[in-house]
């Protein structure tokens, strides 16, 4: 896969492999990588009322870099805390791609993501991996 940093979004077809972006104002911490019409975000960090807007501008950028049927797939396994708001905007850009036809997959280890997905019965909408490669998978 090709790796981009989010923080400049340069355009899909970049094969320059470049550090994480980090907000260090925020304790945001991202990387996007691209393959094809699949683009993969590693998050890392916080994810709270602090930086929502930089989380919903990430997600947004990212995801219209994926080209249907995607898929977009945002690995959250490096977070630290995400708050309701980032469950929020998660859900409201998986809307986003699968009216373009994209599949928004979520890859995580942390049994908490699992549950409050749950509880929030968003699961048919964020379907949740235990690694890239399985959420990568056409079988996925």
């Amino acid at each position: 896969m090709d790796t981009v940093a989010t923080g400049a979004f340069p355009d899909s077809s970049s094969t320059r492999l470049r550090p994480n972006f980090g907000d260090t104002q925020t304790g945001l911490r991202a990387f996007t990588e691209c393959s094809g019409s699949a683009v993969v975000i590693h998050v890392g960090g916080d994810i709270d009322a602090s930086n929502k807007t930089s989380w919903q501008r990430l997600l947004s950028r990212s995801a219209s870099i994926a080209i249907a049927p995607g898929p977009f797939v945002i690995d959250v396994r490096e977070l630290e805390f995400m708050g309701s708001c980032g469950y929020a905007v998660l859900a409201r850009e998986a809307e986003r791609c699968k009216s373009r036809g994209v599949l928004l997959r979520l890859v995580s280890s942390q049994p908490v993501v699992a549950q409050t997905i749950a509880a929030c019965g968003l699961l048919r909408l964020l379907p949740i991996y235990a690694s890239v490669d399985n959420a990568l998978s056409p079988t996925g």
